[in-house]
């Protein structure tokens, strides 16, 4: 059980993400995108560490918000067009994020701690930066890496899965090598760690 604030802002983080115009569909259920993104999220955040600070669950939770409003194609289509839409977005969700906060009824000090890990600030220094890093990377892989890996050339694939590996701690690369993929996606990932 949270706090009342931490509720209501979990509350209208997920009031957000539920306008996502975009669906999926998850065990037979239609859920708007980055809700169900941002429903992962806090699966995995509970799995890795159940009792964990409010800051992180807030930043976990709001990982992805609105992120529909800003769509890839806003920047041109290379690596640096990606590169400024990625750090646009950091931005944009700690934005967002702060707005929630306020409205809830968080101090600033709080609301600046959950902007600098949505800003992905000092990965390899702040734990709790860290750990939210091994989150979003256990996200993608048990849940759009197979679908993401049969879009791309497979050299493309192998060098994604070895600077997602390096983003983790070793916490994170236990809990990966536990997650079921199927096949044609093992065999990628088995190869990305067979040439670091």
């Amino acid at each position: 059980m949270g706090s009342s604030r931490f509720n209501t802002a979990i509350q209208k983080i997920d009031q957000a993400n539920a306008q996502d115009p975009h669906k999926e569909i998850f065990q037979g259920k239609e859920y708007p995108k980055e809700l169900l993104y941002s429903l992962r999220m806090s699966a995995w955040l509970d799995k890795l560490r159940p009792e964990t600070p409010e800051i992180l669950k807030l930043a976990a939770r709001a990982q992805h918000i609105r992120r529909w409003e800003v769509p890839r194609s806003s920047y041109s289509m290379d690596r640096t067009g990606y590169l400024k839409w990625r750090t646009f977005l950091y931005a944009y969700h700690a934005e967002k994020a702060s707005e929630i906060l306020r409205e809830a009824g968080y101090d600033e000090e709080t609301i600046q701690k959950v902007s600098t890990l949505l800003l992905k600030q000092n990965i390899k220094t702040n734990p709790d930066m860290q750990l939210l890093e091994d989150v979003i990377c256990l996200v993608f892989l048990e849940n759009y890496f197979a679908d993401f890996s049969k879009q791309h050339e497979e050299e493309k694939i192998v060098r994604i899965v070895q600077k997602t590996w390096k983003k983790m701690s070793d916490e994170g690369h236990r809990a990966a090598l536990q997650i079921p993929m199927s096949p044609a996606a093992a065999a990628l990932v088995k190869k990305a760690f067979k040439n670091p």
